[in-house]
């Protein structure tokens, strides 16, 4: 165990209090048994004190900088959920204190910054992670689970698709980004792409449609990857929308025997036999098999959604952020 941790739970503080972290971070690491959530940091008046209040912690801040928190000490790790513009600075001086620090995706704004504090985390020989959620849901990890297994036979193809309705909530400040909300939404979809892709994904092209409503976001983008599988060279793309009058995100993965679509949002798992020659009779297996496993599985993420329960995985990212600082493994 780490000489700055004290029995088997880490203390934490949570830096920015938006929805994510009101609604993801704070509800999870309030569950989190190796986690002792000692308090809130926001600069904005009276939202640390509320939320403290609200979620029982005995302690708040309303402060720009780290350093000037007068309980920092009682703190073994930070997470934040600023704003991606602000991460660099919070991460650099959350290290410099002797803080492990849990942060949102986008990591950084370049890769520059990125590589500066891996480097600087190494150098402090602290745990530096973030948020990559969704490989964690439900949904998701079956999906895994049959690719390891072979049950999709041999991976032929993936396919990432978003659809994003532009009148949904969204952070005020997505359309300050490059190419506004792909730079904060797109991480989401490229690394559960690579998560599910046999090997490393290789950068091919891309192509974009400005937006039709004056947005810094494009209307829609399209990247083209590919990866190596056997030593045969097999297609992934990623297509985003970001002016649907729907909101879907999929990821789907393509084998010789069976395809494998996780319905995102959901957290719902569909695995689809070879419908062969595409007979009536293979047509309606398919019919019926997604639409069972699809509202089978409703019954439990709905419930979840009801009950602001459904986590996407946040509840596996804290807890091994956790052990890893606490471990210094």
């Amino acid at each position: 165990m780490a000489e700055d941790q004290r029995g088997d739970k880490l203390r934490v503080a949570a830096v920015g209090l938006g929805w994510v972290t009101q609604n993801r971070h704070l509800p999870t690491m309030s569950r989190q048994s190796n986690i002792d959530l000692v308090g809130v940091i926001d600069r904005h008046p009276g939202r640390a004190a509320e939320v403290a209040k609200r979620f029982g912690l005995r302690r708040s801040a309303e402060v720009s900088h780290l350093a000037d928190i007068d309980w920092i000490d009682e703190v073994d790790a930070i997470t934040i959920g600023t704003a991606p513009f602000s991460h660099y600075d919070l991460v650099c001086e959350a290290l410099a204190l002797g803080k492990h620090v849990l942060t949102e995706k986008p990591f950084t704004m370049t890769r520059a910054e990125s590589d500066n504090l891996v480097a600087r985390s190494e150098v402090a020989a602290k745990t530096l992670c973030v948020v990559h959620n969704f490989q964690f849901a439900r949904s998701t990890r079956n999906l895994l689970r049959d690719i390891d297994q072979g049950k999709l036979g041999d991976v032929t193809s993936i396919t990432a698709m978003q659809m994003g309705n532009p009148r949904r909530r969204l952070p005020e400040w997505y359309e300050d980004l490059p190419f506004g909300l792909f730079y904060d939404e797109s991480p989401h979809l490229l690394y559960l792409m690579r998560r599910s892709a046999p090997s490393d994904l290789n950068f091919l092209q891309a192509t974009h449609h400005a937006s039709t409503i004056g947005n810094t976001t494009p209307a829609r983008i399209v990247a083209d990857y590919s990866f190596e599988r056997n030593g045969v060279t097999c297609p992934a793309t990623l297509n985003l929308n970001f002016e649907s009058p729907v909101s879907e995100w999929h990821l789907m993965v393509f084998g010789s025997e069976r395809l494998g679509i996780v319905d995102v949002f959901r957290d719902i798992y569909v695995s689809l036999p070879n419908d062969g020659a595409h007979v009536t009779s293979t047509v309606l297996r398919t019919s019926l098999s997604a639409s069972w496993q699809h509202w089978s599985q409703h019954f439990i993420s709905g419930w979840g959604h009801l009950t602001k329960s459904l986590n996407y995985g946040n509840t596996e990212v804290f807890k091994r952020f956790a052990a890893s600082a606490l471990s210094g493994k």
